[in-house]
């Protein structure tokens, strides 16, 4: 049964930061419903309605191109050990990006991603709670370093390379907002 909440309890927050692994899904007007995964240490509640991720460079950058259009995002996280639970975060979101005024600040809450694309701020309008029943049991292993090592081995300028060829437009052809240095 799903339990609706106007912000995150001191439990929820708790359960938010036992978990390595997180899904975000956005959609434009128009085009595709964007749903991906994030894992690393790049999640933080910085209040009751307010939390924020930061996003490493892809393959894509749908969340970005999407906000622009429509600013909702619904954040998900799953426990898939011990007490089953499936925790949604609904609300308004935004995009920070190097070289925006609050970067530099919020970046400071993580710790250093080498090729760190954006953040997302999302001001939460709704909490909801649902029982996981149907969500498998799985152990954690650990954080891949993959994302790490490639962007280690393009450098910075290649990054901002991959940027202008992969990152400035959805798949759909929507802008990113992505700056480019």
């Amino acid at each position: 049964m799903a339990t609706q909440h106007p912000e995150l309890t001191a439990r929820l927050t708790a359960f938010i930061e036992r978990q390595p692994m997180f899904f975000v899904a956005t959609a434009a007007r128009d085009g595709r419903v964007n749903v991906s995964p994030k894992g690393l240490d790049s999640f933080r509640v910085l209040s009751p309605t307010q939390v924020m991720f930061l996003n490493g460079t892809g393959s894509g950058n749908e969340t970005a191109a999407h906000l622009l259009d429509t600013p909702r995002m619904t954040v998900m996280f799953c426990s898939y050990e011990r007490e089953p639970l499936i925790l949604r975060l609904y609300g308004t979101a935004r995009a920070v990006h190097p070289g925006d005024p609050d970067w530099e600040e919020r970046c400071s809450a993580f710790p250093p991603m080498r090729g760190a694309r954006n953040i997302f701020v999302l001001d939460i309008d709704l909490v909801q709670t649902s029982c996981g029943y149907g969500v498998p049991l799985m152990e954690f292993g650990a954080q891949r370093e993959l994302m790490d090592s490639w962007a280690a081995k393009k450098g910075e300028e290649g990054i901002h390379r991959y940027w202008a060829e992969k990152n400035l437009e959805s798949i759909d052809g929507f802008p990113t907002g992505l700056p480019l240095p």
